[in-house]
């Protein structure tokens, strides 16, 4: 049979456990007209009459007799092949490496209580984490990653995602900076140094397009690649750092700019050929818990 049918092994077990086209045709829910067509196509695919009349009762060729001891496995193993997997994840001995991609402020932020949850839950589990330099669905699609976290743009269309949080962006300082002596105006805010993250080393931006409505100008003297960078020079020097809100170090004062710019929604990205796996649902599930707990956001 250059197809198989699925469905003519079905027939065939039926058939050779009963003898009978009538009863096999009951067995399967099938009319009687149905299973004798089924039997017909067993008869021309196998090239033996399978069942043939002595009296009023059908009786098994020899070939039927030695295929009745190999259907009932055969079939027995294609269903257990294509059944759903119902058995829970044993994570006591669930070794495997999961892969995260996102930028450094998450990974800065997240990745340490992620990591303590996952080995909580399954010790023998690794993380492997990477930094977002572009938008790119390659990684998801070939497996290289797990799961992204990131700001949704154009992208692999097929993607699965869920949003995670809001986010919006601070200004952030090193405590006793002369910014913080009095309200954040827009003038004081344009007279300080910047620096400013961009993974495509662009010095500008929607805070500047703002401050460029009010006809001001901020001094950037630094660019670097992400987050934790700007934060370290903020940390060390007078330079001000624009930062997400979520990403802020403890050591550092975050006040709000004083020019409305667009926030960010973050979200998890994967694949959808890995939606329904177990191992992979249970490390989204780890990511979503740890960030939801820290964020305080609704599950």
């Amino acid at each position: 049979m250059a197809n198989p049918d699925l469905n003519l092994l079905r027939a065939l077990d039926a058939l050779l456990a009963t003898g009978s086209v009538t009863e096999a045709a009951a067995r399967l829910g099938l009319s009687v007209s149905a299973m004798s067509r089924n039997l017909t196509r067993l008869r021309k695919v196998t090239g033996d009459p399978l069942l043939v009349r002595a009296g009023s009762r059908l009786v098994p060729s020899p070939r039927a007799v030695a295929l009745s001891a190999e259907v009932p496995a055969l079939l027995a193993g294609v269903e257990s092949a294509l059944a759903r997997d119902e058995h829970g994840l044993e994570l006591k001995t669930l070794s495997r490496t999961f892969s995260l991609r996102a930028n450094e402020g998450f990974i800065h932020r997240f990745a340490a209580p992620l990591l303590q949850r996952m080995l909580s839950a399954a010790p023998q589990t690794r993380l492997k984490l990477a930094a977002k330099r572009v938008k790119d669905g390659t990684p998801l699609r070939e497996g290289a990653a797990d799961l992204e976290i990131g700001v949704l743009g154009e992208f692999a269309p097929e993607i699965l995602t869920r949003r995670l949080f809001d986010d919006e962006f601070i200004a952030a300082a090193r405590p006793g900076h002369a910014l913080l002596d009095a309200p954040v105006t827009p003038e004081r805010f344009a007279n300080c140094l910047h620096v400013v993250a961009s993974r495509r080393g662009q010095t500008t931006g929607p805070v500047d397009e703002a401050l460029a409505r009010l006809g001001l100008v901020r001094k950037v003297v630094a660019v670097v690649p992400g987050f934790p960078d700007a934060m370290e020079i903020a940390r060390r020097s007078d330079v001000i750092a624009q930062i997400p809100r979520s990403v802020l170090s403890p050591d550092l004062v975050g006040t709000d700019l004083p020019v409305s710019v667009p926030g960010i929604s973050v979200s998890a990205m994967w694949h959808p050929r890995f939606d329904v796996d177990p191992e992979q649902k249970w490390f989204r599930e780890m990511v979503f818990e740890t960030v939801l707990k820290s964020t305080g956001e609704p599950s």
